[in-house]
């Protein structure tokens, strides 16, 4: 049977955004379907349309701003879609009216069916294994040890360039620990984890970052999909009752920055994120701890591409955890962030605070006492809250929870 071809085509106005963001345009499915292919057309240099996919039987993609179409296919998707069997009937493509000018923004849908199974893009090219740089000598804790790695990354499965596997090389080479890949608004990604991470000798933590207008935020673990049109109350109950662990990312992050109401607020927050630019800037903590008094500290690259915005693993975090169980190291608080695996290093052993390779760095406790280090290692008393490790220009070199 020739491929069925259907176009659509309108134009989305300030006061459509202003009525509902989120909107969609129905798609017939017919029985025996092999693969659905959609395009969208619009000029870019006048707006931002996201696009993403829905079946009768749920969630099936997303791709925001980030591509001008899409193949969902048996056996094979695009990146950012769910390979599957495409059940007859009624689908919907998913728009997102995400920058809308005032003349308004025209566009043109081509959806195309098919009973013919396409030919999948080829991706077996992988990048070898790299050397990894030796790790520190970190003390364990009651059987736990301190794992470094970089809780927020993104691959081609959104708005990166990277492949997993490319991903995991950097992360690697970088002598991390683990990774945290939290493509936006999908989990395409979550399958290819694994066999990655055990090729690259690396832990890849399933994540997906929740985006929205208005703020975005990390849900870590194995917990399937989590529904970006929820409100975000919703997203925190389905990550606890499915196991996995929320964190509310880059809260004064320009035009993603956090505005949600929350009924109940996460513990952890993406205090350190790449955006913080000038560390010296005291704006983060002051959210920090206005945002709840137990605050959890976690940091992210939010790397998207190689030789562009930050590298892997800057910053850092640690956790202090089992070596099959970040999500409880994470759960239970026991996190430091650091600007890099190698820079200077907070860490709460117990009841003190151990200082590494912080010569001359100033320590800033919660009571915004100060004490200035001596030494290379450094064994200090702590007390409940947030530590800071800051430079002689009041510059945040690390922090501990």
């Amino acid at each position: 049977m020739s491929p069925r071809r259907t176009v659509h085509r309108g134009r989305w106005t300030l006061d459509d955004r202003a009525a509902e963001v989120l909107r969609s345009v129905p798609v017939e499915v017919p029985d025996g379907t092999a693969a659905l292919t959609v395009r969208l057309d619009y000029p870019r240099d006048a707006g931002v349309l996201d696009l993403g996919c829905q079946g009768p039987a749920g969630f099936r993609g997303w791709s925001g701003g980030a591509r001008d179409g899409y193949t969902v296919a048996v056996d094979w998707a695009t990146p950012g879609y769910l390979p599957g069997a495409l059940e007859p009937g009624r689908w919907q493509v998913l728009l997102r009216l995400h920058r809308i000018p005032p003349e308004g923004l025209g566009y043109e849908l081509t959806v195309t069916t098919s009973t013919d199974r396409p030919a999948p893009p080829d991706r077996t090219a992988v990048p070898p294994s790299p050397e990894r740089p030796p790790g520190r000598s970190l003390p364990a804790v009651d059987g736990l040890r301190w794992l470094a790695g970089d809780l927020h990354a993104h691959t081609v499965h959104s708005d990166g360039t990277s492949t997993v596997a490319e991903l995991a090389a950097l992360a690697a080479a970088r002598g991390l620990d683990f990774l945290a890949v939290t493509d936006h608004n999908t989990v395409s990604h979550h399958p290819e984890l694994p066999p990655v991470g055990a090729r690259y000798g690396i832990t890849l933590l399933p994540g997906q970052e929740v985006t929205t207008d208005r703020g975005h935020a990390n849900v870590f673990g194995p917990v399937g999909w989590i529904d970006f049109r929820e409100h975000p109350d919703e997203w925190l109950i389905a990550a606890e009752r499915r196991g996995g662990v929320i964190s509310v990312n880059h809260p004064l992050g320009a035009d993603c920055a956090w505005r949600h109401p929350l009924r109940v607020r996460p513990r952890l927050a993406e205090v350190w994120h790449s955006g913080w630019w000038d560390r010296t800037w005291g704006a983060p903590l002051a959210w920090a701890q206005s945002w709840r008094p137990d605050v959890v500290p976690v940091g992210g690259s939010d790397f998207h591409r190689p030789g562009e915005g930050p590298v892997i693993g800057s910053p850092t975090t640690w956790v202090l955890a089992g070596p099959d169980d970040l999500l409880g190291g994470l759960r239970a608080g026991r996190t430091a962030v650091s600007a890099g695996p190698d820079a200077p290093l907070l860490l709460r052993i117990g009841d003190e605070l151990l200082a590494l390779d912080a010569d001359g760095t100033v320590l800033v406790r919660p009571d915004g006492g100060r004490r200035v280090l001596h030494g290379d290692r450094v064994l200090l008393p702590g007390v409940d809250g947030m530590h800071l490790l800051e430079s002689y220009r009041t510059e945040v070199v690390a922090l501990c929870a």
